[in-house]
């Protein structure tokens, strides 16, 4: 399960919203939903994810968190001896909804339909 304990430590101070999207933008790739929001590459990419903070809400027992991320898709070449096509990153993004457990930190991350 995901834990979004940096996050949660910090709801209601200044240092919020600079936490959740480092903590977020930390997370290894497979925990987030960047592969099934790809539009045009083939492959979600680590590199240069940049996460927005869109809405947040809370009530007694979550934290809920929209947000955007900004990302790469990589669509390889062949990997043929004589391709000449390099490999080509696209931009990508996707809106998720990050829900937080206040009890125990734990996290999921939703794709949203846009």
């Amino acid at each position: 399960m995901l834990q979004l304990s940096q996050s949660l430590a910090a709801w209601q101070t200044d240092r919020f919203d600079d936490t959740f999207k480092g903590e977020l933008a930390g997370l290894d790739i497979e925990q987030l939903p960047l592969q099934q929001a790809l539009t045009r590459g083939s492959y979600a990419s680590k590199q240069g994810i940049k996460v927005t903070i869109n809405n947040l809400s809370e009530t007694p027992d979550v934290l809920q968190v929209r947000a955007g991320i900004f990302y790469s898709g990589i669509l390889p070449g062949c990997a043929c001896s004589d391709d000449v096509a390099p490999e080509t990153s696209y931009p990508e993004f996707c809106d998720v909804l990050v829900v937080i457990d206040k009890a125990s930190a734990e996290a999921r991350v939703e794709l949203l339909a846009y």
